[in-house]
């Protein structure tokens, strides 16, 4: 083989993978990433060199580059991504699906030859702390320096995850090539079967950061079901009280509900006099497990970030703009010419002259010859930072037992519907409330604005196999432990008739987290409705939020005549997912539409 060094390990299964990749892909030479900062600097040196990477300003952005992605390829390719299982039915109606022999050939012809003239980068990671029950091995194989570079950040890289797989075949299979980035010819394939992941023509990060959504999303969450925990698009955090003692809560929420800046949520000043301090210990994904305590444990299985930079300021979220202040990767934003980076509803102002994220010159308010203002970063323009870096991060981010998980929140963004905050009734009933959760569209997105989007569990795009069986999953879940969170529902999104938001949010919502702990221990006041449990207007701590009179009211106010109207939309759903919605599911939208009769009498 063309090994640049000795192999980093005798793992023959391994090795012998790795040649026949080789074999299909030809590459020059191949690299092991030990994971040492002296081979990262070399890796970076040498990414400058070719122009993968821009060193950015040491004194500004220490330690920190800049990448360009093609412009075809910005944003997750979901089009081109596909279960590959010997049954369509098990893939469900929410996945693409594609036969997996049909796949493998498919890929072949666009792999084969893919990395001539190029070398093969071999990156044994581990998603969760080396070593960890929680934890699984992957190994990617890559053309792409800014793949390496980045999953160096994103997960724990190197020797020691070698040494920790030993001889074992039980390792994530990951091959991706950049290929000549034909988007006609992406894609990204999951075989659950076969433990193997390929991703071929892309080089933006959801797509080739295969520990990412690939394996710690979509592959996890089939070895989750065969293997009896969960894989969840989760943050978690913890709530620290005086006392030391620390609650941690797991939040879904669909994109452009908050759940980065729930994550590193900063105590608002009217309740700072309590004490509280919170830990993010992740802001994405949460891999859950029953213990013999009868609870669930959770750790987040990546080191990083990966997060989105418009909109992120000091304002929305202080700690991610402190979390970035070194040691990060920016991609797609705009680049100063004095080697500065700026993004639309960022800090400050944009540098004077500069460049957009396709490499023009660019500065605030050009527009094009249709009159619409030219951006300067991409919309999906990206920052890659360490986890540890963040002011909130968790102590027990390394734990390889995770944290003990006391409440399961789900949100979504409604104008009226959804109260602030509910409680569902039972663990059946919380199954109930994730799975038929739904956002409306806003301006900025594709559609029909104000449509509503059914999203269960923040999962839709990333659950690896049937929909309805992953409700049953989490159904036995709940059986399978004597000591379950409780489940909550959460909306901040709620508007007046003159369309502005009824809620401040962002560390106000700390008041209702306080409250949902509360719950969590048989304590907080709370009024039963059909929905579930919805705290009274004294059981919220208010203390230096003024609200006009009746807010609160029309925040927590539950409206029969809306609530059996998205009773019929959720039927509509569960019938567009197939014959095996569980019976469970079924049963609680009856039971919600009878409460609301019992309440009508």
């Amino acid at each position: 083989m063309l090994y640049d060094g000795e192999p980093l390990t005798t793992n023959n299964i391994l090795r012998n993978w790795i040649e026949e990749m080789a074999a299909l892909c030809l590459p020059d030479k191949i690299i092991w990433i030990d994971g040492s900062d002296v081979q990262r600097e070399l890796l970076i040196a040498e990414a400058i060199r070719i122009g993968e990477i821009i060193a950015l300003n040491p004194e500004k952005h220490p330690n920190s580059y800049y990448h360009r992605t093609h412009p075809l390829d910005v944003a997750r390719s979901e089009d081109k991504t596909f279960i590959c299982c010997q049954r369509e039915q098990d893939a469900g109606k929410t996945n693409n699906w594609k036969n997996p022999e049909e796949a493998y050939f498919e890929a072949a012809n666009f792999f084969r030859g893919s990395m001539h003239g190029r070398t093969m980068y071999v990156v044994p990671f581990s998603m969760g702390p080396i070593g960890s029950p929680f934890s699984k091995i992957g190994i990617e194989l890559t053309d792409s320096l800014y793949v390496v570079l980045n999953m160096m950040i994103m997960c724990r890289v190197g020797k020691k995850v070698l040494d920790s797989l030993g001889q074992s075949n039980e390792f994530t299979r990951c091959l991706h090539s950049k290929a000549n980035l034909d988007p006609d010819c992406r894609r990204i394939l999951h075989f659950p079967e076969d433990n193997t992941v390929w991703s071929v023509n892309s080089g933006y990060g959801g797509n080739v950061l295969l520990g990412k959504k690939c394996l710690a999303l979509r592959m996890a969450s089939c070895m989750a079901r065969k293997e009896g925990w969960l894989a969840e698009h989760m943050l978690i955090l913890g709530v620290e009280e005086p006392n030391g003692h620390i609650d941690y809560v797991a939040a879904a929420f669909p994109s452009a509900c908050g759940k980065t800046n729930l994550a590193m949520l900063i105590p608002p000043e009217g309740l700072k006099c309590k004490g509280y301090r919170i830990w993010t210990v992740g802001d994405d994904i949460a891999w859950i497990r029953p213990d013999t305590d009868g609870r669930l444990w959770a750790i987040n299985p990546e080191a990083g970030f990966f997060g989105v930079a418009p909109g992120t300021n000091s304002t929305s979220n202080r700690n991610a703009m402190l979390t970035v202040q070194k040691n990060t990767i920016f991609t797609n934003v705009v680049l100063g010419n004095d080697k500065t980076v700026w993004w639309e509803e960022g800090d400050g102002e944009p540098p004077e002259e500069a460049l957009d994220w396709l490499g023009r010159p660019w500065k605030r308010g050009m527009t094009d010859k249709e009159g619409k203002e030219i951006l300067g970063a991409h919309p999906n323009s990206r920052f890659t930072a360490p986890l540890q870096q963040c002011p909130s991060a968790s102590h027990r981010l390394e734990h390889h037992h995770g944290v003990p998980i006391a409440a399961f929140i789900f949100g979504g963004r409604r104008d009226r519907l959804t109260p602030l905050v509910y409680e569902a009734y039972s663990w059946n009933h919380g199954v109930f409330v994730g799975a038929s959760m739904a956002s409306e569209r806003t301006s900025a997105q594709y559609g029909k604005q104000g449509e509503v989007r059914r999203d269960p569990f923040a999962m839709l795009p990333f659950c690896g196999y049937n929909m309805a069986d992953y409700f049953k999953h989490w159904i036995n879940i709940g059986r399978s432990i004597n000591r379950p969170p409780k489940v909550f529902h959460v909306n901040w999104f709620r508007k007046d008739k003159n369309n502005k938001f009824l809620w401040p949010g962002y560390g106000e919502n700390l008041r209702v987290l306080e409250w949902i702990i509360q719950r969590s221990r048989g304590e907080g006041a709370a009024t039963e409705t059909p929905i579930g449990y919805v705290p009274t207007s004294e059981a919220l701590d208010m203390t230096g939020l003024e609200l006009k009179a009746g807010i609160l009211d029309k925040l927590l106010h539950v409206d029969a005549k809306e609530w059996l109207a998205e009773s019929d939309d959720i039927e509509k759903f569960f019938d567009s997912l197939g014959p095996r919605v569980p019976w469970e599911l079924r049963n609680e939208l009856e039971a919600l539409r009878n409460r609301f009769a019992e309440s009508e009498k």
